[in-house]
């Protein structure tokens, strides 16, 4: 028998094709096993593994501050404060307590008020004493005041009244008018 000789670039791309049969048939049989993988997990795993994962990047040195049970509003907030794109305004409330609400730089009084009901909710769920708030009865028995002045124009923005980062607003009971 005679032996053909072939041309050795031909055998290169038997070769080639070959190893790359190889390595589709591996990745075949490894997304089989993922398939098999996820179908095993339930739910509680699955949210064990995102609680852990959400653990871990809480304890970034950008993060830290965020509590354990942190909502991903809260993470956009954090991070848009530290890219400059949102403001932290401290609402000081009669008992002495600080809310640190963040905004958006252009935010509005409206959008402040929106801030500090959201805060008071997820403030409640973290402690377990949900209990209902009516926010008509909050802002018509009291105002937010700055320096003085008194936010009532909820379409005009924090910057027109003065109000800059880490600037402090105070919780106020209105005085009734007779």
């Amino acid at each position: 028998m005679e032996k053909t000789s072939v041309d050795p670039a031909v055998e290169q791309i038997v070769k080639d094709e070959e190893e790359l049969q190889k390595v589709s048939d591996m990745t075949a049989a490894a997304n089989e096993d993922e398939e098999e993988d996820e179908e095993s997990l339930t739910h509680a795993d699955v949210l064990d593994i995102f609680e852990e994962g959400l653990a871990h990047l809480v304890q970034d040195p950008l993060l830290c501050d965020l509590p354990i049970q942190v909502t991903l509003e809260e993470i956009n907030s954090q991070i848009a404060l530290e890219y400059g794109q949102a403001m932290t305004v401290k609402v000081l409330k009669a008992d002495g307590e600080i809310m640190p609400i963040v905004v958006v730089q252009d935010a509005s009084v409206l959008d402040l008020k929106k801030a500090i009901r959201r805060f008071v909710q997820l403030k409640q769920q973290r402690e377990g004493g949900v209990i209902h708030i009516s926010w008509k009865y909050i802002w018509r028995s009291y105002n937010l005041v700055f320096q003085g002045e008194k936010l009532e124009d909820d379409c005009m923005r924090l910057k027109d009244y003065g109000i800059r980062n880490r600037d402090e607003v105070t919780f106020m009971k209105r005085l009734r008018k007779k």
